[in-house]
């Protein structure tokens, strides 16, 4: 049993309110003056831990009732030995989840809140509004007892009338407030189809953060919600998910990114060697590896360098030639024939694998999905069940390899993208969190 330092969770009551400004923030501010600050990210986002981590300068992970069994949760908490203080992100708004009870719940942040023990802070979007943020707050506060509330912080707040008017509100509500920020159209994070832009490719990302820790340091009481903190549940940790092979070529640049923090953190505690090769630098894979990975990210936006990549192509099919390839969504399209970008222009990929996507018309697929196995897969058996998630606008025009397994997504129902496999390669749409239990 861990004893953990105390948390919070920063949430919202929708999408797009601000919080992941506030949360780049906040981690900011309170490393400045001197905690070691452990974030989180509740849900399977693949993009925001690499801005936590920017942000905190620790590793941030993801935390998922949907995907993850009470001891994958707890084991990927006890990561927070030795911090000072934990600080978590939502996603979407705070009960948002799926219908369905998944490993240990639907995937809400308040399940996430609710088990570790950490009051709320709700983000609160006040553009046209005023008192009546204060009834939003009251609902999200009472809704379920169990999930434990800090308070409040206001977020684009238009003039000093605006949040003395919203202050009465709360004031009336018995809603603490700790914050209340000035619109500014200039604290914003660059976006593209899947949400924000990669940490890596952020043009100034210094820059930002320090400026949103400033304007959180002026308009949030960074003593009282640090005071908010509630202390953490002790937890149990069970396994870290077990490594596929003992030395792992992985592909990672800016085409290659999602890769899950508790997977790399589990593969090194078994023992595993990651061997990082950049497809964009023309890099073939480590041939002393036992397992190339190539994860997801953005190969739609660097096709033509990566069908010009001829020392990548060569040598990735050599090392299939004798041992295991495995790719996640953007990796699995890079192990296919083909990739249409949104012009329609064709870009040849490894051709390891019949499967050639196109983005000229762009179809969002996005959802958790449940797998079971028809075929072996590296440090996973047929049979196995399978917990992940996918998010991706590529069409399938051609997938003539056998399925690697029957997908289903969050209520049960048939997924199309199955997967395929063909000799020792193999791919799917979906992002492994986890075995199911």
């Amino acid at each position: 049993m861990a004893d953990l330092p105390p948390g919070l969770m920063i949430s919202a009551p929708a999408s797009g309110t601000g919080k992941t400004t506030v949360m780049l923030g906040l981690l900011r501010a309170l490393s400045e003056d001197g905690l070691a600050v452990q974030p989180f990210k509740s849900g399977p986002d693949y993009i925001d831990p690499a801005f936590h981590r920017a942000a905190a300068g620790r590793a941030s992970f993801n935390l998922d009732t949907w995907a993850m069994d009470g001891g994958l949760l707890d084991a990927i908490a006890a990561g927070a030995r030795g911090a000072d203080i934990c600080i978590a992100e939502g996603s979407m708004g705070l009960y948002d989840g799926v219908a369905l009870r998944g490993a240990s719940g639907t995937g809400a942040s308040a399940e996430v809140a609710a088990r570790m023990g950490w009051p709320v802070v709700l983000v609160i979007d006040a553009g046209g509004q005023a008192q009546s943020a204060a009834a939003v707050a009251l609902g999200f506060a009472r809704y379920r007892p169990d999930v434990p509330f800090a308070g409040v912080i206001l977020n684009r707040v238009a003039s000093a009338r605006h949040e003395r008017l919203a202050r009465l509100g709360m004031e009336a509500a018995g809603i603490t407030l700790l914050g209340a920020l000035p619109r500014r159209g200039d604290l914003t994070l660059p976006e593209r189809h899947l949400g924000l832009v990669q940490a890596a490719e952020h043009p100034d990302l210094e820059t930002a953060i320090t400026a949103y820790a400033a304007f959180l340091r002026t308009h949030v009481d960074l003593a009282a919600l640090r005071g908010c903190a509630g202390a953490t549940r002790p937890v149990l940790p069970g396994p870290l998910p077990r490594p596929p092979a003992q030395r792992i070529a992985l592909a990672q640049d800016a085409a290659f990114s999602f890769t899950y923090p508790h997977l790399l953190a589990g593969w090194r505690a078994g023992g595993a060697a990651i061997l990082p090769f950049s497809p964009l630098a023309d890099q073939a894979p480590d041939p002393s590896a036992e397992l190339c990975w190539l994860p997801g990210g953005y190969p739609e936006l660097h096709a033509g360098t990566l069908a010009a990549a001829d020392r990548f192509r060569q040598g990735l099919r050599r090392f299939a030639e004798t041992r295991p390839v495995h790719g996640e969504c953007g990796g699995y399209m890079a192990l296919g024939q083909a990739l249409i970008d949104k012009d329609g222009r064709r870009h040849r990929m490894a051709g390891l694998l019949g499967l050639v996507t196109s983005y000229q018309t762009r179809r969002m697929h996005l959802g958790y999905r449940r797998a079971e196995l028809l075929s072996a897969l590296p440090g996973a058996a047929a049979g196995t069940a399978l917990r992940g998630h996918e998010f991706h606008y590529s069409t399938i025009l051609e997938q003539p390899d056998a399925p690697l397994a029957r997908v289903t997504d969050a209520d049960g129902a048939p997924v199309p993208e199955t997967g395929s496999h063909r000799g020792q390669v193999s791919g799917t749409f979906f992002h492994l969190i986890a075995e199911a239990p």
